[in-house]
C-alpha cells in the first residue's frame, strides 16, 4: 500500500498492570516499543515545532532508567554515527512516553510537556531509530547487526531506512509521523507503522501544549466554503458538536462531531473528525464535547505534490464532554437524485481554491457533507467486497447499468457519480464485514460520517450497516470449441509465482479447464519469476517452477497437459510488484496446436519479419517484440509466437502494457485528471502496431491476434492507434454496450484486457468469461476473455 492512512480491522493488544522485564529486540518485542517518531518539526509547512520519539508499552509499567533512544540516518555511511538521547522515569501501562528532540524555526504548536528531551535533528522523510537498554551510542550500521545487539529493545527504520525491521515503514514528511497501528510487534516495520498526522502523548495523557489559546469557531468556520479550511494550521478552541461516530482501531483513531446548530449555507459541512492518532478517544456517541486543536489538512502523502484531496481534522485535540446521551443530528439521506450528475468543474488544474457548488457537482456535494452523517437504503453493489473491508455501492440504480448489475465505465467525460464506497466501523468481533459480489443489494439502513480516501474517493464509514442479499450472478462458462476452431484466451493471473499457496493454482486451474473450456492456445499476464516478491534483487528471473506448478495444476483439474513457452526478462526491468520479474507467456494444448520454434529469442533480442516464398515467419520464436525501444521501460515486452493449426500459420502476441499507476485520480484535487500513463502506452501502442503492419505488408491475409492485458479503454489513443484503419480488430468493441468490461475498479466495470484480431479471421466468436472482477473471492482482479476461429485453409 502507499502512506495512506488505510485501515484493516486490527485486534487491540491487551494491557496489563505488573512491571515486566523487557525482551530483546532479536524477537518481536513484547512490552515496551517504539509507538510513533516524527522528524518534520519546526520545518516548512509542519504545525508541531519540534521533533519527537513517542515510546509505550504492550505490557506492564517499564522502567526506562539508563535507557536511550538513538537515530541514525536513512542511509548511513561508513563514517555514521549513532546519536543519542538518554531517557529516565518509567511508561506506564496503557500509558505513552514523549521524547522531544530538536525544534526548528518553523511550526505554530509546542509539544506537550515532554518526558525526556533531546536535541537529534531527525530527518522527516527517513530514517531511524532505535530504542536501546544503556545509553553507550551503538555501533551497528546494517539490519542484521543491529538485530544481533542485545541491546536494541525496539528499532524502526521509515521511509528509505536501509536499517530496519523487516520492510522499512512509510516515508513520513513534515506534517506526517509514522505510528503503530496497535503495540503489537511483528517485527516487520511496515506492517506495524502506517503514516499520519503527529498525535504526541506525554505521561500525563495530554497531547497539546506550547500555544495558549487559539480562535473560537464553530465547525462550519472550521470547514468553509473551499475544499480547503480558511483556518487550516491555526488552533480553534471552543468548537461544539454531538459526537456522531468513533473509529476506535487502527492507527487513524478518533470521532466524528456534527455541531446541532447548523448555519444556512449548504457548502459549509456542519461534521469534522476529531483525529487521536493511535490513541483510543475516551468519548462516546451522544456525547455532546467541546473540542480545541489544530486544524490540519490532512494528505496521504506529501501536502505540495499530492494528487488526492485532503481532509480537514482536529489534530492534537482536546476536549471536554459537557453532556451525554444527546439525540444525534439527523442523517443526510442519500436518494437516486441527490447527487449531482457532473463530477467537477473544469478548472484546468487544482479545484481547492474554488467555491464549493454542491447543487452542481458530485465532487463538491460530497466535500460539503465531510465528517457528516449520511445513509443509504437498499443500495446495489457495484463493486465487490475485499480484503481492506470495503465495497461500492451506488446511489443511482439505473446508470449506465451493466447486464450483471454493475455499473459500467462508458468515457473519460462520463463519470459514474453515483458510485460510493462503503467501509464499516464496526469492531470485527461485533459485526465482521460483509461478503458481497457485485449485483448483491445492501438492504436496509446504510450510515455513518463521509470521509474521503485516497482508495476509491468519498467513503461512508458505516455505523449501521445493512445485509447483504444475493444477487444471483454466478460465474460464467463458454462453450468448448469444435473440433475445426482454434480458440486461443488471454488470462492476467495477478502475480503468480512458484511460493503462492496450492489454492491459488487450482483456483486459476479450475478457470481454465471448467470456465474457459480448455482453449487451445493462452496468453498470460503477469506470470512471477520462482521465488516472487521474496527474491527481490537476487537475480532469479526464471520462471519454470511457476509455469510448471500451473500446468500441473491444470492437468489435475482434468485439462489437457499444456506446453509452455516465454522468454526470462533481465532483473529488476519490466516493472510490476518488486522482485516479482513479472513476464508475459503462452500455454498451448500440443494435441491441438504446433508452436513453431525459432532459437535466439531472449530478453534483448528482437523478433523480426522474414518473407520466405511469399510468407511470412518470425525470425525467432518465441520473440520479444522490440524490447530495447524506450516505449517498453520498467514495462513488460510483448511476446511473439507463430503457431500452426491444421497446417494454417497463427501469429500471436501476448502482451502487458505500462500500468495507469501516477495518473490522478477521478476524485482527486485537479480536474480533470490528467492520464499521465497514457503517454507510455501509447508509445508502445506504435511500436506494436508496427510490427503487426510488417506482418500483414508481408501477407494481409495473415492471421494475427493481439492479446493481453493492455491497461486501457477500448475508446483510450492507445487503442485507436491498434485499430486505425481497421487492420485490427478490438473484439471488445463487438459486444453489446453493458458487456464490456473485464475488471472493475472502485465501483466501475470497465475494459484492461483486449483481444484483436486481423482482418483474416473474418468470423470471430469472442466471449468475456466472468469468472473473478465481480466476485469478492477471485482466482484473479480480472475476467479472461476468449476467442474462437476457423482458420481460411
Amino acid at each position: 500500500m502507499t502512506t495512506s492512512r488505510r485501515i484493516g480491522v486490527l485486534a487491540a493488544a491487551a494491557l496489563v498492570g505488573a512491571t515486566v522485564a523487557a525482551a530483546p529486540a532479536s524477537a518481536a518485542s513484547p512490552d515496551v516499543v517504539i509507538a510513533e517518531v516524527y522528524g518534520g518539526g519546526g520545518n516548512s509547512g509542519a504545525t508541531l515545532t519540534s521533533d519527537f520519539i513517542e515510546i509505550a508499552t504492550a505490557g506492564g509499567t517499564v522502567a526506562l532508567d539508563g535507557w536511550s533512544v538513538q537515530y541514525l540516518p536513512g542511509s548511513p555511511s561508513a563514517s555514521s554515527k549513532w546519536q543519542v538521547t538518554a531517557l529516565s522515569g518509567s511508561v506506564a501501562a496503557g500509558g505513552r512516553y514523549l521524547v522531544a528532540e530538536a525544534t526548528g524555526s518553523g511550526g505554530t504548536v509546542s509539544l506537550p510537556t515532554a518526558d525526556a528531551a533531546g536535541s537529534i535533528s531527525m530527518a522527516a522523510g527517513s530514517g531511524t531509530v532505535a530504542l536501546v537498554q544503556g545509553t553507550t551510542a551503538l555501533t551497528c550500521l546494517t539490519a542484521a547487526d543491529c538485530a544481533a545487539d542485545p541491546r536494541v529493545r525496539d528499532l524502526v527504520g521509515y521511509g528509505s531506512a536501509t536499517v530496519r525491521e523487516g520492510s522499512p515503514a512509510p516515508a513520513a514528511s513534515n506534517t506526517t509521523s509514522v505510528a503503530r497501528a496497535t503495540l503489537t510487534d511483528t517485527d516487520s516495520n511496515s506492517a506495524d507503522f502506517a503514516a499520519g498526522a503527529p498525535t504526541p502523548v506525554n505521561t500525563k495523557g495530554e497531547t497539546t501544549g506550547g500555544d495558549a489559546g487559539g480562535t473560537p469557531a464553530k465547525i462550519h468556520d472550521i470547514q468553509g466554503t473551499t475544499r480547503l479550511s480558511p483556518l487550516a494550521g491555526k488552533k480553534v478552541t471552543d468548537v461544539t458538536g454531538i459526537v456522531t461516530a468513533l473509529r476506535t482501531f487502527g492507527s487513524a483513531r478518533g470521532f466524528w462531531m456534527t455541531d446541532s446548530q447548523p448555519d444556512a449555507d449548504p457548502r459549509t459541512s456542519e461534521g469534522v473528525l476529531v483525529f487521536t492518532g493511535s490513541t483510543t478517544p475516551a468519548v462516546a456517541v451522544g456525547d455532546a464535547v467541546t473540542v480545541s486543536g489544530t486544524v490540519t489538512e490532512y494528505y496521504p502523502d506529501s501536502p505540495t505534490g499530492s494528487i488526492y484531496q485532503s481532509t480537514t481534522e482536529i489534530t492534537g485535540p482536546k476536549w471536554t464532554v459537557q453532556s451525554s446521551g444527546n439525540p444525534l443530528p439527523a442523517a443526510t439521506a442519500i436518494t437516486p437524485a441527490t447527487v449531482p450528475g457532473t463530477l467537477a468543474p473544469d478548472a484546468g488544474g487544482n479545484t481547492e481554491a474554488l467555491p464549493l457548488e454542491p447543487a452542481k457537482y458530485s465532487l463538491d456535494f460530497w466535500e460539503s457533507h465531510e465528517g457528516e452523517v449520511v445513509s443509504v437504503q437498499d443500495v446495489r453493489v457495484v463493486g465487490p467486497s475485499t480484503e481492506y473491508y470495503e465495497l461500492y455501492v451506488t446511489t443511482k440504480p439505473g446508470e449506465n447499468r451493466t447486464d450483471r448489475g454493475g455499473t459500467i465505465y462508458t468515457g473519460y467525460d462520463s463519470p459514474n457519480t453515483g458510485i460510493l464506497k462503503i467501509e464499516s466501523l464496526i469492531p470485527f468481533a461485533q459485526r465482521p464485514f460483509p461478503q458481497a459480489n457485485t449485483g448483491d443489494t445492501l438492504t436496509g439502513l446504510t450510515a455513518g460520517p463521509v470521509e474521503y480516501d485516497s482508495f476509491g474517493g468519498y467513503t461512508l464509514q458505516a455505523t449501521t450497516l445493512g445485509e447483504v442479499k444475493d444477487g444471483g450472478i454466478q460465474r460464467e462458462v463458454t462453450r468448448k470449441q469444435s473440433p475445426s476452431e482454434l480458440a486461443v484466451a488471454t488470462y492476467n493471473v495477478e502475480n503468480l509465482s512458484a511460493v503462492d499457496d496450492q489454492a491459488k493454482f487450482d483456483q486459476l486451474a479450475r478457470g481454465i479447464v471448467q470456465n474457459l473450456a480448455s482453449p487451445d492456445i493462452v496468453t498470460l499476464e503477469e506470470i512471477q519469476d520462482n521465488n516472487g516478491p521474496e527474491g527481490e534483487g537476487d537475480g532469479v528471473a526464471a520462471a519454470d517452477q511457476t509455469l510448471k506448478r500451473f500446468t500441473d495444476a491444470i492437468a489435475a483439474a482434468g485439462g489437457p497437459r499444456y506446453e509452455w513457452r516465454q522468454i526470462d526478462p533481465q532483473d529488476l526491468t519490466d516493472g510490476g510488484e518488486p522482485g516479482g520479474n513479472i513476464r508475459v507467456g503462452f500455454l498451448f494444448n500440443p494435441r491441438r496446436v504446433s508452436f513453431v520454434d525459432r532459437p535466439g529469442g531472449d530478453a534483448t533480442t528482437a523478433v523480426s519479419v522474414v518473407t520466405e516464398r511469399g510468407k511470412p515467419h518470425l525470425s525467432v520464436s518465441p520473440g520479444r517484440v522490440d524490447p530495447g525501444n524506450p516505449a517498453w521501460a520498467n514495462s513488460r515486452k510483448p511476446l511473439a509466437g507463430e503457431f500452426v493449426f491444421h497446417g494454417h500459420t497463427v501469429f500471436v502476441i501476448a502482451n502487458h502494457f505500462n500500468s495507469k499507476g501516477g495518473d490522478q485520480p477521478t476524485h482527486g484535487r485537479y480536474q480533470p485528471p490528467t492520464r499521465s500513463s497514457e503517454v507510455q502506452r501509447g508509445q508502445q501502442a506504435q511500436v506494436l502496431r508496427g510490427f503487426v503492419d510488417q506482418l500483414l505488408k508481408a501477407d494481409p491475409l495473415a492471421d494475427v491476434i493481439v492479446a493481453g492485458d493492455l491497461n486501457d479503454y477500448q475508446f483510450s489513443p492507445a487503442l485507436k492507434t491498434l485499430t486505425a484503419g481497421g487492420a485490427l480488430t478490438d473484439q471488445i468493441d463487438r459486444l453489446p454496450a453493458d458487456e464490456r468490461y473485464s475488471y472493475v475498479y472502485e465501483g466501475n466495470s470497465q475494459v484492461l484486457d483486449h483481444i484483436l484480431t486481423s482482418r483474416a479471421l473474418w468470423w470471430v466468436d469472442y466471449d468475456v468469461v466472468h469468472i473473478n472482477a465481480e466476485f469478492a473471492e477471485q482466482a484473479s482482479d480480472h475476467d479472461p476473455q476468449i476467442i474462437r476461429y476457423r482458420p481460411i485453409l
